[in-house]
């Protein structure tokens, strides 16, 4: 029978050290030393001193970060354009010299449909559209002209690229002309529903047509249909007027500036009664290809900010 020894714990035990103190010896890079846990303190006080450096040494990085995100965004999802002029009135305002609207154009959504009719579009004028027309005035200046390529991706000025932004009207196959004796326009010999339209002026519209839209190609007219310099006239009418799918860049979805304008760009369908459009595709169908481009989006910003961060800790171990 094994008999208890007795208990001499308050003598027998050695004297702990507190928690902070057995820290800063871990950390100390020899034990033995009475001052390496001060030591560690100092070091580790530094340490988080480097890392929690001030905002303004900070802001550089945050703002490169956020210009590279957004041209990315810009690039490949939407991009901000500002309207030239009133050609697509009152839908859209621009004119020289006042506050022209500025639009978020979905890059998106032809990657899952094809352009519709009533689509608002943004576009490169094909070769047919710019025959004849003067090179675009640019700055000599090299530093201009990298702040007005700058100020074009993100909408803080006109694109240097001959870009243009229209309604389209008719597709591929079909035919277009004008006017029955409503003085409205046919396609496949159907009169258009149009309640966009804006007159200046006059209210009849001049004959054209018929014109048969080639393949992968579609017709545009601006919604102020006697000040627009649209498919009717380009590369002198006709089939040189259509536009080549391929030549689209995005959709317009939103007017974005100024705040007095807010809202979204009708894309009425004009070969469809209003009641018949009812029957299409419901609105959240409709909204999956922009959807989508705003939740892919969001890798980027994440991808964005673990980069920015592991940057700044690099730098921090570095130092």
């Amino acid at each position: 029978m094994v008999e208890p020894v007795p208990s001499h714990a308050e003598e027998d035990e050695p004297e702990r050290p507190d928690d902070d103190e057995s820290r800063n010896d871990a950390e100390s890079p020899a034990a033995g030393d009475s001052g390496g846990g001060r030591s560690a303190g100092r070091a580790k006080k530094r340490h988080q001193q480097r890392k929690q450096r001030p905002f303004w040494k900070e802001l550089p990085i945050l703002i490169v970060v956020a210009l590279v995100l957004a041209f990315l965004i810009q690039q490949f999802l939407a991009r901000v354009y500002m309207i030239p002029s009133g050609s697509m009135e009152e839908t859209l305002h621009g004119c020289p010299g006042c506050t022209p609207d500025r639009i978020l154009v979905d890059k998106v959504t032809y990657d899952f449909t094809d352009p519709s009719p009533g689509d608002v579009v943004v576009f490169r004028g094909p070769d047919t559209w710019l025959e004849g027309e003067a090179p675009v005035e640019t700055s000599d200046n090299g530093f201009v002209q990298f702040l007005q390529s700058i100020g074009s991706v993100f909408g803080l000025a006109p694109p240097d690229e001959r870009d243009f932004v229209k309604r389209i009207i008719a597709t591929g196959g079909q035919t277009v002309q004008c006017c029955d004796d409503q003085n409205r326009v046919l396609v496949d010999g159907k009169p258009l529903d149009e309640p966009y339209i804006h007159w200046e002026g006059s209210r009849t519209q001049a004959d054209f047509g018929p014109v048969t839209v080639p393949q992968n190609s579609v017709w545009v007219m601006g919604d102020n249909r006697n000040n627009s310099s649209d498919s009717r006239y380009q590369g002198g009418g006709g089939e040189r007027g259509a536009v080549p799918v391929d030549n689209i860049i995005g959709k317009a979805r939103f007017i974005v500036l100024p705040p007095s304008r807010w809202g979204t760009v009708s894309d009425h369908n004009p070969q469809q009664p209003a009641e018949a459009t009812a029957l299409g595709a419901p609105a959240w169908q409709q909204g999956l290809p922009l959807g989508a481009g705003l939740v892919a989006a969001w890798p980027t910003v994440l991808a964005g900010r673990r980069i920015g961060g592991a940057a700044r800790g690099a730098v921090g171990r570095r130092r």
